[in-house]
């Protein structure tokens, strides 16, 4: 079936959260003396990548992980400073003159605090529908799936005609179960997909996901 609508993962796909959590480190008071040294390309040994992943996140950190994710989710100047990529508004531009809904999905800590941030970023993507949820246990819940279930849902969309675009490992499958296509998209630091997932369309920038969606769509 073809696709004609977009669930939009935002850190990592949209936003720059890796520019977030360097910011983060280096200039927060309770952790900018512990990384006062860390370089840009060191990210990755400061924040090692858990398998389950594929990208950076504090709460995968072994040791500090809970203290640096409370800290960050806890200090808005650092917690909304996750700038969106260049190309990120421009190719949600295109894609509505071509016609897609467009939706982000996003799991978080405190969904009032998310959805302002996202309605903030987006203010020039007002097309754009916004929808975030709650995450449960770390990395054993399913509030990514309830997330995108309750989303066709409530826009009456088939999710056999929409695609899912997200950077984490662990959130394919939350597409893939409820008869979504997932396209994982490729940053810096981000790691190789497992064997399971080899055969899931990758990208390295949202200009080039518009191209494989007109490239492939039918």
């Amino acid at each position: 079936m073809a696709i004609k609508n977009i669930f939009w993962d935002v850190d990592g796909v949209l936003a720059n959260l890796n520019f977030a959590y360097f910011n983060f480190l280096k200039n927060h008071p309770n952790w900018r003396e512990t990384y006062k040294e860390l370089q840009w390309a060191d990210l990755p040994a400061a924040l090692p990548i858990g398998p389950k992943y594929g990208a950076l996140e504090l709460k995968s950190h072994p040791t500090l992980g809970d203290k640096l994710d409370y800290d960050f989710c806890h200090s808005l100047e650092f917690f909304n400073n996750r700038p969106l990529y260049p190309d990120a508004i421009p190719a949600l531009r295109a894609l509505n003159k071509l016609g897609y809904r467009q939706i982000t999905a996003s799991a978080t800590f405190d969904v009032a605090t998310k959805t302002a941030l996202l309605k903030k970023l987006f203010a020039d993507a007002l097309f754009l529908d916004i929808e975030c949820v709650r995450h449960g246990t770390f990395m054993s819940d399913t509030a990514k799936e309830n997330l995108l279930k309750y989303a066709c849902e409530k826009y009456g969309l088939d999710p056999r005609e929409s695609v899912l675009v997200d950077d984490r490992i662990y959130n394919l499958p939350a597409a893939m179960n409820i008869g979504m296509r997932v396209v994982r998209m490729r940053s810096e630091f981000t790691t190789d997909s497992p064997a399971e997932f080899k055969n899931v369309p990758e990208v390295r920038s949202n200009y080039e996901f518009v191209g494989w969606l007109i490239a492939n769509n039918n």
